[in-house]
């Protein structure tokens, strides 16, 4: 029955160009020696767009993973079975070299390349990221132990994605996770009871439980356990060599909150085969290879669920009209629209700075980024859940309701502050860089010096920067204001060189000198609002 006409609802965003809509990180990779990368991520933002694409990522979360732990005759299986959906998005994935290119074609510019490319796919999904992320960090753990990474190496940096469960030697490829906190630990992995027994042919056997195991049907691990020298990691694989199961138990899958097409689990494991990676005591320092990678994707995630929450609230505003104007031409809207234009393009340069410096080898650059991932991490990561419920406020009743994809965004936006260190273990990090590895703040602020005179706004922020590093009496208790503070100033030193000026003005008008409210939405009336969001979107 006809009772009305459908008027003034605006089209999906579908079959658009992820990447060649996105003039700052075009922009941006070409300043950190990646614009050979143009013509390859041009595809993948044209397939990211489509509408085909797009509904793998809204099935891959509507039909979340199953757990089965037996077969129908009894059989102990522990297999999860995913939506077809989440094959392709894996399979996209690595034949994109999302989880490898890197390590297998160390070109200038492969980590912001990847990075970019890491940007532009999540904005279909974030969850199946997860193990895509894991993969690419676990090589360089890996190779303190030589002869464990040549056996793994060409497997996780293969260009197929083999989704069977099947032993290393009759795959075309592997994917990799982590299982490190335990119950009664979480980040405090020292704390770990997981024990390692080492055997007379050199590896180990592993008996214990971890609390979360992301993406459990991956074909290695790593996992740090109590051996005879202390805390270790380990390289623990799904198929003993034996070619049987390793008898990794799956006990439950956790009901997240988001994150959903991404299985996540508990496990058990009692004599499981394992190899040292690293030396015995040292697994902590061993993992920090890999968390430093894991790190450095929070905040492309975040950067990419920032950026597509912004061009669906433009895009939905372009077309929307109330009380008699498009919501885009409404003068608050458009200032809502600009200020989390703003913050999604320092995030963008913030992404793309830190893989620029997993691109080099200068000793001035590790320092860097060891400082700087720890800074980009809590602040892009915080900054997202507020961003995204503003996006979604944009587009009104319509976003809250499950056939936007703004409630997935909104939910999948904390999930990289608590990964790999929540707020209050990257803050003290931080502490801790500065204290242990002294050349990493000095590299940071070398490279907040670089733009010292270019805005009295930044120097003034900057000044204050060294007065709070100076205060060492009751830093701890600090150490969110500290970051918070590093933060800032990097985004703004970033855009002073690299953003636009109207936006460039922007940030360091309401994020350095404190003229905003506390919510987005509240720039300076002079700002030039229009140009911003034109701009970071064009129509």
């Amino acid at each position: 029955m006809a009772t009305h006409e459908v008027i003034n609802q605006p089209d999906p965003l579908v079959d658009y160009d992820v990447y060649g809509s996105d003039p700052v990180l075009g922009d941006a990779i070409t300043g950190y020696g990646a614009g050979w990368a143009h013509s390859e991520l041009s595809g993948l933002g044209r397939l990211a767009g489509s509408a085909e694409a797009v509904e793998w990522g809204f099935k891959a979360n509507e039909y979340t993973p199953v757990l089965h732990t037996h077969d129908r005759f009894g059989h102990r299986i522990d297999e999860v079975e995913y939506h077809p959906y989440y094959h392709r998005l894996m399979e996209t994935a690595v034949a994109n070299g999302l989880h490898a290119e890197p390590w297998r074609d160390p070109r200038p510019g492969a980590h912001v390349a990847r990075a970019a490319r890491f940007f532009v796919w999540s904005q279909v999904d974030t969850g199946h990221t997860c193990p895509v992320s894991m993969t690419y960090a676990i090589v360089p753990a890996m190779r303190h132990q030589p002869e464990v990474a040549s056996a793994w190496e060409p497997l996780l940096e293969s260009g197929t994605y083999d989704p069977r469960s099947v032993p290393p030697g009759e795959k075309t490829g592997a994917i990799a996770g982590m299982a490190m906190t335990e119950k009664q630990g979480g980040s405090d992995v020292r704390a770990n009871t997981s024990t390692a027994t080492p055997t007379a042919d050199g590896s180990y056997r592993l008996t214990g439980h971890k609390w979360f195991c992301s993406a459990p049907m991956s074909d290695v691990f790593l996992m740090l356990a109590q051996a005879p020298g202390g805390i270790s990691c380990f390289a623990v694989p799904r198929f003993a060599p034996s070619g049987e199961p390793n008898g990794i138990q799956i006990l439950r899958l956790k009901d997240k909150l988001g994150n959903r097409s991404n299985a996540s689990s508990e496990i058990e494991f009692a004599d499981v085969y394992g190899e040292l990676v690293g030396e015995e005591g040292a697994g902590v320092r061993t993992i920090i290879e890999m968390v430093n990678h894991t790190r450095l994707d929070c905040v492309t995630g975040s950067a990419s669920s920032f950026r597509q929450g912004l061009v669906q609230a433009v895009h939905h505003s372009r077309q929307r009209t109330a009380f008699g104007h498009l919501l885009i031409d409404q003068p608050l809207m458009l200032n809502v629209l600009a200020d989390l234009a703003v913050e999604s393009e320092a995030a963008t340069l913030t992404m793309v700075r830190l893989a620029a410096a997993y691109d080099s080898d200068d000793p001035a650059e590790a320092a860097f980024r060891r400082i700087a991932t720890a800074v980009g991490k809590y602040w892009v990561t915080k900054r997202l859940p507020m961003a995204a419920a503003e996006a979604m406020e944009c587009l009104g009743g319509s976003g809250y309701v499950e056939e936007s994809i703004m409630p997935r965004l909104f939910r999948d936006s904390p999930v990289n502050a608590i990964w790999e260190g929540s707020g209050n273990v990257i803050a003290l990090d931080v502490l801790r860089a500065m204290s242990r590895e002294p050349e990493s703040l000095e590299a940071l602020l070398a490279e907040l010096e670089t733009t010292r005179g270019s805005d009295p706004r930044y120097d003034r922020s900057l000044a204050d920067l060294h007065a709070e590093i100076s205060d060492t009496g009751d830093i701890v208790p600090r150490a969110r204001r500290l970051t918070e503070l590093m933060a800032v100033l990097l985004q703004g030193s970033l855009l002073i060189r690299h953003g636009r000026p109207e936006v460039t003005d922007a940030y360091c008008a309401t994020r350095l000198a404190g003229d905003r409210g506390l919510l987005f939405g509240t720039l300076p009336g002079s700002t030039d609002h229009r140009r911003i969001v034109e701009g970071s979107f064009p129509g």
